[in-house]
C-alpha cells in the first residue's frame, strides 16, 4: 500500500508548490481540536501556473486519443485504491463522517470512475452525427462533440470523495478530454491533497501532459474568484450553497467571455404524501422518513427537507410515531463549526416564523459540532403566504405543510421553486392523483420519485441529478451518471471538409467502430462516399 504524505502545499502540474506566508488549519469535528497541519493558501502567481500549465495541456491532451484517456483513469482508480484506507481515515478526522459511509463513499468514487472509462472507451458519447450521400448531391456535414477547455472545480463540503477532488466532475472533465483544476475545499483539504496527489502519480505514469490536473488551497475566496474570472478556464462546476454558487455564476456572466457554471446549489426535495398510503404504512413510512431526514447530519442536497400532507385524523399519530423516531435517530457531528452555527441560527429564525409549531425535537446536542434534529409544521394557507418557508435549511430540519384537500395540495406545487428531486407516496388505486401530482411536478424537479425517499443517488446512465432554478443554475445537465460529460463538451459541425482532414470519429471508415448517425440510422459501418 502506497503511503502519501500531508505537506499543506497545492499541486502545479507534478510539483507541490508553496510560495505563500498565509496558511490555516483545519478543525476537525471528530476530535473537537485544530489539526496538526498547516495549509498554504495558494498565491496569485501560483494560480497564474497552474491555469496556464492547465493551457498548454489542453493542446495535447484534446487529442490524446481515448484508449489512452481511459489508461489515465484506470490508474487513477489504482492509485486512489492503494491508498484508501489512509483516505478514508483522514477524511474521517476531517469531517466526522463514520467510517462505513466514508468506505460506501470510496467505493461510488472509484465505480464512478470505471463508469466514464467504459463510456470513453465505446466512444459514442460524442454523438458523432452524419448527413451525406454517395452521389455528393447535397451538402456534406458532420457534426461531433469536442472538448470545452480547461475546468475549474470546487470541492464540496458535504461529500469529501465523491463531490470533491476525484469526484464526478473531476473526472467527467478529464474523461471528456479537459484539463482539471480543482479549487480544495478547506474544510478537508489533507484528504484533498492524499486524492490529488494519487491522481497526478497516475497522470505521471501514463504520460499525461504537466498540468492535466491541478489542486489547490484556499481558506477564503480568492483563489476561486480568479479561476472564475481567468481567460484560460471554459467551465466551472462547483457544488454548494445558492449564495456560492451564485457569485460564481455572476462572476462568469460578466467576463469579457462568459462561460457557463455548473452549480448545484440545494434543494428541499418535497414529498406529497396522500392519506391512504400514510394509514396503510404508518411506522414504516414515519422510520425511513426520519432515516432520510437525519442521515448525514442531514448535510445532503436530497434530505427531505418539506412535506406535504392531508388534514385528517390520521396525522396526530403520525406526528406521535415521528417524534419518538426522532428522539431514536442517531444523531452525528456536522461537517464545520460554521456549518452548525448557521444550522443553529436559520432554525432559531424558522421556529420563529407565524403559525409554524414543532412537532418532533430531539434532545439537546452535546457539543458545538452537532445539531438537534427538528420537524415543525404549518398550515398550507400559510405556507403560501410566506415564501421563504420553502428555503432550504442545511441540516436536519424539516418542515410538514398540512393541506386540507388534494386541490390545495396541488395547487401549492405552482408556488414552488425548482427541486433536484419530488417524490409522491400513493397507493396503487390512486393512479388518477397520482398522475395529476406528476404532471404538475416534472415542470419543478429534475427526478419524480414514486414510494421512496430521495436521498440515495444512483451513479448510472438514465440518472438526472439536476433541477430547475434555484436547485441548480442550469435544468438541462446532471452532475451525476455519465450524461455529466455533456457540461464539458460543445458541439462543432464540419461541413464539406475532405474525408483527412476530418477526426477520426467522423471519417468515412470507423476505424474506431463506435456508433454513429449516418443519415438518421445508428450504425456501425463505414460510409461509401466518393471523395
Amino acid at each position: 500500500m502506497k503511503k502519501y504524505s500531508i505537506t499543506g502545499k497545492s499541486i502545479i502540474g507534478y510539483q507541490k508548490n508553496i510560495s505563500s506566508e498565509k496558511d490555516f488549519k483545519i478543525l476537525s469535528p471528530l476530535l473537537k481540536k485544530e489539526l496538526k497541519e498547516d495549509f498554504f493558501i495558494a498565491t496569485e502567481s501560483e494560480v497564474d501556473l497552474a491555469l496556464n500549465f492547465a493551457h498548454k495541456a489542453f493542446k495535447e491532451y484534446r487529442l490524446i486519443p481515448s484508449r489512452r484517456r481511459a489508461d489515465f483513469l484506470n490508474e487513477i482508480i489504482n492509485h486512489i485504491s492503494d491508498c484508501k484506507n489512509e483516505i478514508i481515515e483522514r477524511a474521517h478526522l476531517e469531517t466526522a463522517l463514520p467510517i462505513q459511509r466514508l468506505e460506501g463513499e470510496m467505493d461510488r468514487t472509484l465505480n464512478q470512475i470505471k463508469l466514464f472509462v467504459n463510456l470513453i472507451l465505446d466512444g459514442s458519447y460524442v454523438n458523432a452525427t452524419i448527413v451525406a450521400d454517395e452521389l455528393k448531391s447535397k451538402q456534406d456535414i458532420r457534426k461531433m462533440l469536442i472538448p470545452i477547455g480547461p475546468v475549474a472545480v470546487f470541492g464540496a463540503s458535504n461529500f469529501p470523495l465523491a463531490f470533491s477532488t476525484a469526484g464526478g466532475d473531476t473526472i467527467s472533465a478529464l474523461a471528456a478530454g479537459c484539463p482539471v483544476i480543482v479549487k480544495s475545499h478547506p474544510a478537508h483539504a489533507g484528504t484533498g491533497e492524499l486524492v490529488a496527489t494519487a491522481i497526478c502519480e497516475a497522470a505521471r505514469k501514463t504520460k499525461m501532459p504537466e498540468g492535466v490536473f491541478s489542486n489547490l488551497n484556499d481558506s477564503g475566496y480568492f483563489v476561486g474568484q480568479k479561476l472564475v474570472k481567468a481567460k484560460q478556464i471554459k467551465a466551472v462546476a462547483f457544488t454548494g450553497s445558492y449564495t456560492g454558487g451564485m457569485e460564481l455564476y455572476k462572476i462568469a456572466c460578466n467576463r469579457k467571455t462568459p462561460i457557463p457554471v455548473f452549480a448545484e446549489m440545494g434543494s428541499v426535495n418535497p414529498l406529497f404524501v396522500l392519506p391512504n398510503y400514510v394509514k396503510d404504512n404508518l411506522h414504516e413510512f414515519a422510520k425511513n422518513y426520519v432515516a432520510s431526514l437525519t442521515l448525514g447530519a442531514g448535510q445532503f442536497c436530497t434530505n427531505p427537507g418539506l412535506m406535504f400532507v392531508i388534514e385528517g385524523e390520521y396525522l396526530e399519530k403520525l406526528f406521535d410515531i415521528l417524534s419518538d423516531e426522532v428522539q431514536n435517530a442517531i444523531t452525528h457531528e456536522m461537517l464545520t463549526e460554521r456549518i452548525a452555527n448557521n444550522y443553529s441560527q436559520l432554525l432559531k429564525k424558522a421556529l420563529s416564523k407565524k403559525e409554524v409549531y414543532p412537532i418532533a425535537v430531539s434532545e439537546k446536542y452535546h457539543s458545538k459540532f452537532e445539531a438537534n434534529t427538528v420537524v415543525v409544521k404549518t398550515t398550507g394557507y400559510n405556507f403560501k403566504q410566506d415564501n421563504s418557508l420553502q428555503k432550504e435549511i442545511f441540516g436536519p430540519h424539516s418542515l410538514i405543510v398540512v393541506c386540507k384537500d388534494f386541490q390545495e395540495m396541488l395547487d401549492i406545487i405552482d408556488n414552488l421553486e425548482g427541486q433536484l428531486t419530488a417524490s409522491v407516496f400513493a397507493n396503487k388505486n390512486e393512479t388518477e392523483k397520482q398522475t395529476k401530482l406528476f404532471e404538475k411536478l416534472s415542470d419543478i424537479a429534475g427526478r419524480l420519485i414514486l414510494n421512496d425517499m430521495p436521498t440515495g443517488v444512483q451513479v448510472c446512465s438514465a440518472m438526472h441529478h439536476g433541477g430547475p432554478f434555484p436547485a441548480t443554475s442550469n435544468s438541462q445537465y446532471t452532475s451525476v451518471g455519465t450524461d455529466s460529460i455533456k457540461r464539458f463538451l460543445k458541439p462543432v459541425c464540419f461541413q464539406n471538409l475532405p474525408d483527412e482532414l476530418l477526426p477520426n470519429e467522423l471519417r468515412n471508415v470507423n476505424k474506431l467502430k463506435i456508433f454513429r448517425n449516418v443519415n438518421n440510422i445508428f450504425t456501425k459501418n463505414n460510409l461509401n462516399v466518393k471523395s
